[in-house]
């Protein structure tokens, strides 16, 4: 028998996969910046990916579907901006990490706006992606801050 949800789920799973790469990159931006300011930021934003994720998890759980791992998906490979960048953190340049982590958070962004664009996403599960979409929001602008102050 089908779900009735199922959109609402496969998309909560494309989601699910974002969040992961978030928490992934802001980890990894994290153990490669010098700045203690940034630094903190990026854990305290990676804690709230992983929050995400768990949370996006349950929703699926109570519209009776099926969550996929954390680990990310192919749906996530459209904010994979994160793992490309992923590489200039190696460096440990303030600049091209703080550029990684807004261009990270824009595609962020931009899969939630699209998701709430979708009629089939209601009630709990709107709530929620607008709460987390409002998350991101203020991390990108943190975020820019220590590119316009550096």
């Amino acid at each position: 028998m089908d779900n009735p949800n199922k959109e609402s789920i496969d998309k909560l799973n494309d989601l699910i996969a974002i969040a992961a790469d978030g928490r992934e990159g802001y980890e990894n931006a994290a153990e490669n910046i010098e700045d203690h300011g940034a630094k903190a930021s990026f854990r305290q934003f990676s804690q709230e990916r992983a929050s995400y994720v768990s949370q996006l998890q349950q929703e699926i759980i109570a519209l009776n579907g099926k969550p996929k791992d954390s680990d990310g998906d192919v749906q996530g490979a459209l904010h994979r901006a994160w793992l490309d960048i992923k590489s200039t953190f190696t460096g440990g340049d303030r600049e091209a990490i703080v550029d990684g982590c807004i261009t990270g958070e824009e595609s962020a962004i931009e899969s939630y706006e699209k998701a709430l664009e979708k009629e089939y996403i209601s009630g709990n599960t709107r709530s929620l992606l607008n709460e987390q979409l409002s998350g991101i929001k203020n991390a990108l602008n943190v975020i820019k801050s220590y590119r316009d102050n550096p």
